[in-house]
């Protein structure tokens, strides 16, 4: 009983109520009787005898204490037998020797300024032997005149998952619920801790030291479980004491190995200096500077002229002088703690992470690791659930102005993130981040208070929220009308049903009397929130924020921004969470415009595009900040997606080797669940099938862009349902490819109307084949020769009767209609046909251009009638819109005409309208070819982006 009352208390028992408690859990049968604490051990048998060493586990780990000076004969062959039961490794050479100055003088306290710095190590960092040692490496090699170092209990590793504080935990738990597992659980500590300082410290005098001191600790701890089993029960002062365990080991072996490699190193057990008051709620505690700066002078007074000092991180005393803990991330409490005291320059919180990322980059891939952010950032992003500091953990760094860095243990090159003040923060990013992280709050749910009768009546946020409070509900997020005649706000979801029951008895009169009309509870929601301090004063990032939620076709069911301007937060469908975080994250950090492409078709049209791509997306997210990702490429039979997008360099060779079986609405799926907020797919086919899917995939938030007639020129029903689906939300429909491939046919239509102007008449060569015939033709050779030659050069299609026919040409009308407002078939166009009418059921393309030749008669006397009036020959579509018809056929024009100016294979349009009546407006160029063709649906892909708010 005296060792268990010396190890909760100060050396010497004293009768307070808390040695009362540890005398009614250890049996203490009258006042001053003690138990006879040998009989409880031998209860509790431990897998290892324990040495019954004089000092306590709490007693200082100096420099002085040998084992001979410690340790009787007898402890010292128990420690044997334990140590020798595995090879142990021999002592680590020493790297490096941090010598206490000669000259230093005596001092009476702790000599306190910027020379200290603080590292603390997780429980990641501390998880094995080697980790241990390379810690150690790192904190002796760094160059600081003065350091303290505060370390976590042991993590879990592969080669040994246990987690000790998650173990001790347990332990208590069941040593208080009369479960003997709870000696398995010693036992698996006590082997932990023995095999890694076995590998950590080889054969050494420090091992015997070490074990030592653990078997002490264990025995300790095996008469207190046991005392805890008999009474059925735990108090907090007994798990404080027992939990902190963890962390005095890993300092001791730290401690121990620093010493192997030469450095004069102290130990400090933090309860010998922390005192710490409870907060009125217990989810936290509040250091006592004053008493706390007593007790480090009084301990640099014993260890005068220590530059190297490794302290235990998580434990405390309360006023009472019991032990306690720092509750949630008491670690890194401890570290800033210190750093208080120590008046330290700098704080580094050594972690397996490389700082605070802008977003989860489980949630958003492309999230980024934040150089530097503010304490009240940090504070923000905290509260929403990021991994970063918990708020009170910076307050004492806080109050002294120390900055705190986070850095990976693992990735020592990267530099991590470094909380500070507003000034430092600045000096970081010279004031051009705005926004410095988003957050969620999943699976909310929204309580939604209204009536009319709320209306300018006092005290009704004040009932509603009183009500919540007497309840025990945590309020997430609260948003007002000013017209106050709603209030809602968000709670957890666990706290849903209990806030609208608790709130309805409340207004239940209010209800009955119609004064409140509803309490909605509202479920399946989260909150969304954007944090930077340089938001303050700064215009347009609620804007942009809402802007970019918007055409990620996300709705916003309420917004909430405190006047602080620290954070805005909206509450959205718990469905659209990731993509709502990956939308505004992508518009801050991303890019001004990340796009995610899909291309259906990579035949030539869509490879050319790809390689145009390829070339150019370097230059459009430096020069343009237009950041293009193709993630999928779908042919007609299989299909490639990839998360973060094709390696445009290899993309034939993986759509080879790494593509499945083509599904278009699983194709269109994996788009719009994809990070990227802004998605388009290109289809660059012919076929008719991906357009079936447009309308599916616009309404997933996934914009369209193509080349391909079919939908243009198809079904009126089709046409128009996917027209009404852009006129009425943010998703885009770009076809300039389908009429002119890269001549800007669609934009002047478009732009004329857009601007008052009237189309009247448009009339073109439509087709770059026919073009191309009909420019040559008349040169002596017959019509048969021409479309030969045609064909050669690959200028028509593998069977030219699908040019010749003028089903192309009257697609183009079709689409030109449309545009123009009349809302025709395919069927109401009257399409004039240049293949003879014996030779349009033949099977093959090869038997046509056989017979061709026997009706070349027909085209040469037409020819001849055309030159003898001084014209030529010109196959055009006309769409007239005065008369409401479309045309498709081969008319005759003068030789001043300017479609019969025309050479090679180019497209000629001209527009008629009420401001061009005299002198129609000409287009004219290249309408064929897959350059061309996908230059022009390029030119739609960086049209999007400007819609998308990308610079112009």
């Amino acid at each position: 009983a005296g060792r268990v009352a010396c190890c909760l208390g100060e050396h010497t028992p004293c009768p307070s109520s808390f040695e009362q408690g540890a005398d009614m859990m250890l049996g203490r049968s009258a006042v001053g009787q003690r138990p006879n604490i040998n009989s409880l051990k031998e209860r509790a048998v431990l897998v290892a005898p324990a040495a019954s060493v004089a000092h306590c586990s709490h007693k200082p780990l100096s420099s002085s204490h040998e084992p001979s000076a410690l340790l009787k004969s007898s402890d010292r062959r128990k420690a044997g037998r334990v140590l020798n039961s595995r090879p142990l490794r021999q002592p680590a050479v020493a790297v490096k020797a941090i010598v206490a100055d000669a000259a230093a003088k005596t001092v009476e306290g702790c000599p306190r300024g910027a020379h200290w710095q603080i590292h603390k190590f997780g429980g990641t960092c501390m998880a094995t032997a080697d980790r241990i040692r390379e810690a150690a490496k790192l904190v002796i090699a760094d160059p600081a005149d003065s350091k303290v170092i505060v370390v976590s209990a042991m993590g879990s590793h592969p080669s040994s998952p246990l987690k000790v504080t998650d173990v001790i935990l347990n332990m208590i738990s069941r040593a208080a619920k009369q479960d003997n597992a709870f000696l398995l659980d010693l036992a698996q500590l006590q082997e932990k801790h023995v095999e890694t300082a076995k590998l950590l410290l080889g054969q050494s005098k420090e091992l015997t030291e070490f074990v030592a001191r653990l078997l002490d600790d264990i025995a300790n701890l095996k008469a207190m479980l046991q005392a805890m089993s008999i009474a059925g029960m735990s108090t907090e002062a007994f798990a404080d004491y027992v939990v902190g365990h963890g962390e005095l080991w890993s300092a001791q072996l730290f401690t121990l190995c620093c010493r192997q490699l030469g450095a004069d190193v102290a130990f400090m057990d933090t309860r010998e200096v922390l005192v710490v008051t409870p907060t009125s709620d217990g989810t936290s505690v509040d250091l006592n500077e004053e008493v706390s700066n007593e007790k480090l002078d009084a301990w640099y007074s014993r260890h005068t002229g220590k530059k190297l000092i490794v302290a235990t991180g998580f434990i405390a005393k309360n006023p009472e002088g019991q032990a306690t803990t720092l509750r949630r991330n008491g670690s890194d409490f401890s570290a800033t703690i210190l750093g208080a005291l120590f008046r330290s320059s700098h704080i580094t919180i050594w972690t397996d992470v490389d700082g605070v990322y802008s977003a989860d980059p489980r949630k958003v891939p492309e999230a980024v690791c934040l150089p530097s952010m503010t304490y009240h950032e940090a504070w923000e992003l905290a509260y929403f659930g990021a991994n970063v500091l918990h708020p009170r953990t910076t307050l004492p760094a806080m109050k002294y102005q120390i900055p705190i860095t986070i850095r990976n243990f693992f990735n020592l090159p990267s530099p991590g993130t470094c909380v500070s003040d507003l000034a430092k923060d600045q000096e970081v990013y010279q004031g051009k981040v705005t926004v410095k992280g988003f957050a969620t709050i999943d699976n909310v749910v929204l309580i939604n208070v209204e009536g009319t009768g709320m209306v300018g009546v006092p005290g009704i946020a004040s009932a509603i929220f009183s009500t919540v409070r007497d309840a025990g509900i945590n309020v997430v997020m609260i948003s007002q009308a000013s017209s106050e005649q709603s209030i809602c706000f968000a709670v957890k979801k666990s706290d849903g049903d209990q806030a609208a029951r608790v709130l309805q008895k409340r207004f239940a009169d209010s209800i009955s009397a119609g004064r409140v009309s509803a309490v909605q509870k509202i479920e399946g929601c989260c909150v969304l929130a954007a944090v930077g301090q340089g938001m303050v004063n700064r215009k347009g990032v609620a804007a942009t924020m809402m802007s970019a939620l918007a055409k990620a076709n996300v709705n916003l069911k309420a917004i909430a921004q405190g006047s602080s301007e620290y954070n805005i937060t909206v509450l959205i469908d718990q469905k659209d969470s990731e993509r709502a975080l990956r939308a505004v994250h992508s518009r801050f950090y991303l890019s001004n415009t990340p796009i995610g492409v899909g291309i259906v078709g990579p035949g030539l049209i869509g490879a050319t595009l790809l390689q145009q791509i390829k070339e150019q997306v370097e230059e459009l997210r430096r020069e343009f900040a237009i950041d293009i990702r193709v993630l999928g490429i779908a042919s007609s039979k299989k299909m490639l997606m990839k998360e973060t997008g094709v390696d445009l360099d290899y993309w034939k060779e993986q759509f080879e080797s790494e593509a499945v079986e083509c599904d278009l609405k699983k194709f269109g799926d994996f788009l719009s669940n994809n990070y990227i907020p802004n998605r388009a797919i290109i289809d660059c086919t012919a076929s008719d099938v991906p357009a079936t899917n447009y309308l599916h995939w616009m309404k997933q938030g996934i914009h369209i862009i193509t080349p391909n007639k079919k939908l243009g020129s198809g079904p009126l029903e089709q046409y128009q349902a996917v027209r009404k689906m852009q006129r009425d939300s943010y998703i885009h429909f770009f076809y300039e490819g389908t009429v002119g491939a890269g001549l800007p046919i669609m934009a002047t239509v478009k732009q004329l109307q857009e601007t008052g102007d009237r189309v009247t008449l448009i009339e073109g060569i439509l087709s770059g084949t026919l073009s191309y015939i009909f420019n040559t033709y008349g040169d002596g050779r017959p019509f048969s020769e021409i479309v030969a030659e045609a064909k050669s050069k690959g200028y028509t299609e593998p069977d030219p009767r699908d040019d010749l026919n003028g089903t192309d040409v009257a697609r183009k009308v079709a689409i030109l209609a449309r545009e123009c407002g009349l809302m025709v078939e395919m069927s109401d166009i009257p399409v004039e046909s240049l293949v003879p009418e014996p030779l349009r059921a033949v099977k093959s393309s090869e038997e046509y251009m056989s017979r061709l030749p026997e009706f070349d008669k027909d085209m040469d006397a037409r020819l001849k009638a055309a030159e003898a009036s001084g014209e030529v020959l010109r196959y055009v579509g006309v769409v007239d819109v005065t008369n409401n018809k479309g045309t498709v056929e081969l008319r005759r024009y003068p030789k001043a005409h300017p479609f019969a100016q025309l050479s090679g294979s180019d497209n000629i349009i001209a527009f008629t309208t009420a401001r061009y009546h005299k002198q129609p407006l000409v287009v004219r160029g290249p309408g064929a070819g897959a350059d061309v063709t996908a230059g022009g649906v390029f030119a739609d892909l960086l049209r999007l982006a400007a819609y998308l708010g990308a610079p112009s």
